[in-house]
Formats: structure tokens, sequence, C-alpha cells
């Protein structure tokens, strides 16, 4: 008869134990979304969003797989190496041009993939995408092209609730609308120009700052071996 009171007792104690550490659990819990909240009230949801969905150990491993998946769309053809498999790694000699003009990023095919592969990891590659669309646009000679093109990229990313919708005013989207009903090679130019200078003076410093273009800035380190004593 003594056994049993202490037994209930131990299995009193285990239970107290128990729901004390999911306490604390909840606690801890409670925290981290109490942290994510604040960082919305701030205006950090992309940080929210990595931290909890994104939380990748290496950032030079994710912009790598970015790149491998960031050439101009199509089928390879079979017995040619594809164009995403021809980028190499740039010398450090390279990667340091870009830094002295967006241009020079641009005319580089690698620097035009890792700043891609950037603005991908920041949820706002549509600004190079329609960039590059403009820009073949513009080599585009064929009338009947021409127009197919300009409509394409006017519901891509002109139009209200476009699949790749850029930011631009009003004014100028009304001004595109009307140019594409007799499409010339000028009919995305003004756009064309606030979203380059948006890319230069906004996600081309924040690309310069990553840590993924730091590393390819940097020179390999020469292993040495150590000498013998």
């Amino acid at each position: 008869m003594g056994r049993r009171p202490l037994g209930v007792l131990l299995c009193l104690i285990w239970a107290t134990l128990i729901c004390f550490k999911k306490k604390k659990k909840k606690k801890k819990k409670k925290k981290s979304l109490s942290a994510a909240v604040a960082l919305i009230k701030h205006g950090h949801l992309m940080n929210v969003f990595f931290f909890f969905s994104l939380r990748l150990k290496d950032w030079k491993t994710r912009l790598s797989y970015f790149l491998q998946n960031s050439s101009t769309p199509g089928k390879p053809k079979t017995g040619k190496k594809s164009k995403q498999q021809a980028f190499i790694r740039p010398s450090p000699e390279e990667a340091l041009l870009w830094s002295e003009a967006f241009d020079e990023l641009l005319a580089s095919k690698y620097g035009l993939a890792a700043f891609r592969a950037f603005l991908k990891s920041e949820f706002c590659e549509e600004n190079i995408e329609f960039w590059l669309a403009c820009e073949d646009f513009k080599k585009t000679k064929s009338p009947q092209k021409l127009s197919s093109k300009a409509r394409k990229i006017y519901t891509d990313f002109i139009e209200k609730e476009a699949p790749k919708e850029i930011n631009i005013d009003f004014q100028t989207k009304t001004l595109i609308a009307q140019n594409i009903q007799e499409a010339t090679t000028g009919c995305f130019t003004t756009a064309q120009r606030r979203v380059y200078s948006l890319m230069e003076n906004n996600s081309y410093p924040r690309f310069l700052e990553s840590e993924f273009y730091q590393d390819l800035c940097k020179k390999p380190e020469i292993a040495t071996e150590p000498r013998a004593t």
C-alpha cells in the first residue's frame, strides 16, 4: 500500500517536468514569431522569408545553382555544350572590372548571369528580364516579328497584373499601350531607361556588396607545404 502513493508522486513529478519543457519550447517559438512580426512591421519581410524558408548555409552555393539555370531559355542542341555549361569562373581582375561601371557588368556573360542570379534571389528578376527583352526587341528587323514581340513584352511586363510586371508609372504604361499599335524599335525606350536606372542605383550597389561578388574578387590562396623540421 505504501508503494502506490510513491509511484503516483513520481508520475506527477514526471508529468510536471514534461509540461515545463513544453512551456519553454512554446516560449521560444513565441520569441521567434515576435521577432518575425517586428521585422515585418519594419518592412523587412524579405528577411523573414529568407530566415524561415531559405536557410541555406552557403550563399555562394545558392547563387551558383541559379547561375546554372539563368541562361537564355531554349533547348540545347545535342552533341554541343549549352551556353550555361560554357560559363567559367572569371578571374578576380575581371570581376573587379564589374565594379567600375554597370555596363561592364552587363557586357560580361558571367557577370550578367551572376547579376540575374542575384536579382532572382531578391525576387526582382523581372527588371533584368525586361531590359534584356528590350535589347532583343531593338535588334528585330521584321515588322511582323516586331509587332508580335512588342505585344508579348507588353503582356509579360507592362499591363496591369502582368506575370512579370515592372514598376513604372501609369503615364509610361499608357504611352506604351498606344505605341505598340504601330510598333517601332523605340516603343519601350522610356521604360527601359527607367528600369536601367533603377537597377544601376539600387540593385547594382547591393550586388557589389554581396558576399558572392566579394568572393569572386578574392585571389585564390596558394597552398604552401609545411617546412620540414
